[in-house]
């Protein structure tokens, strides 16, 4: 069940702005131990929220390396977010109505800011072991290296320390869609609607790649050329872009892709180097054969730079949602190291 802390506060923002308060939305699932030391915090990425179950299948179960029988498992909803985290729909008090655009810009490190008001609020300290993919990946390196004694375990999953070109002009690409939509930037909650389901259209070749396309989305042989309407890529396209904007907005798809930009754990810490080299957590890099975000090259590097980090990769033909399809070889990997 979905619960909420207001942090009643004004909650500063790496890039100067301020809000006057914070509502972070989160699910928790098993029971907290007497020695509070089992707990497992999970860092959704872009337009995931906090009930890890629903949306990462067959890890929130008994054995899986989620296990709520064992494990107090934690995830907060992100700030920005469309899922009960203070956000771009969300009141601003000083106005009375809703943020849309004004919403203040944040960073990965505003989200972390956000993660560790909610784990003093829950007396939680150490956490026994931090798990992040995708985005999730960028807010858990964030939070490893700005408090290195508070975790046992560090897991990455397809993931990087800093937002390369590629992941940039990927983010870049989507925006233009989205703002080519006449109607974003009114301030109403379904503005931009057409413009985010190209974008989400978009950011699906990059997720699924080539491979996954063709292993799933292939027309069958017919005796005449099929129009438009009918080829599965097409459907399938139109279909996923529909899905998103019947469960999300524009506003907070286009604030969220901003801060994943500014990632650079590097950043004012003198370099990647250093700031990796600073990570005490027991850590496991995992990349995915076919990723064609956060290549397994770039995985193995970002493993390198870890003290003691280890390396494993799974063989999959569905990309970067490798992370979401292959839970029998991730429980494989990641039941035993948690």
């Amino acid at each position: 069940m979905i619960q909420h802390y207001r942090h009643t506060g004004p909650f500063a923002l790496e890039l100067g702005g301020c809000l006057p308060q914070l509502d972070i939305a989160y699910h928790t699932y098993g029971r907290l131990n007497g020695r509070r030391d089992n707990v497992v915090w999970v860092c959704h990425a872009l337009t995931a929220n906090s009930d890890v179950a629903d949306w990462w299948p067959h890890t929130v179960e008994q054995g899986c390396f989620l296990d709520p029988e064992r494990w107090f498992v934690v995830c907060a909803n992100i700030l920005g977010s469309h899922y009960g985290t203070t956000g771009p729909l969300s009141e601003n008090p000083a106005t009375g109505t809703p943020y849309y655009g004004s919403f203040p810009a944040f960073t990965i490190r505003d989200m972390v800011k956000a993660h560790r008001v909610l784990a003093d609020a829950l007396g939680i300290d150490g956490i026994h072991a931090l798990a992040g993919s995708s985005v999730g990946g960028f807010q858990a390196i964030e939070w490893a290296v700005q408090q290195p004694g508070r975790f046992r375990r560090l897991v990455l999953i397809a993931t990087d320390a800093k937002a390369s070109p590629w992941t940039i002009a990927i983010d870049e690409t989507q925006r233009m869609a989205i703002e080519a939509d006449p109607t974003y930037g009114e301030p109403r909650p379904d503005a931009g609607m057409a413009g985010l389901a190209a974008a989400r259209a978009i950011g699906l070749l990059t997720y699924r790649g080539g491979e996954g396309y063709n292993l799933t989305q292939a027309d069958d042989d017919t005796p005449h050329p099929l129009p438009r309407q009918k080829h599965r890529p097409c459907s399938y396209q139109q279909y996923q872009g529909t899905k998103l904007t019947s469960r999300y907005n524009a506003y907070s798809y286009m604030a969220i892709l901003d801060a994943f930009d500014t990632h650079n754990a590097g950043r004012g810490r003198g370099g990647l180097d250093r700031a990796l080299g600073s990570i005490k957590a027991d850590t496991i890099v995992i990349g995915i054969t076919t990723d064609m975000i956060f290549t397994p090259r770039e995985m193995r590097l970002l493993c390198s730079r870890i003290p003691g980090a280890r390396y494993e990769e799974i063989e999959s033909d569905f990309g970067h949602d490798g992370f979401l399809v292959e839970h029998r070889r991730l429980n494989e990997i990641l039941t035993a190291f948690i």
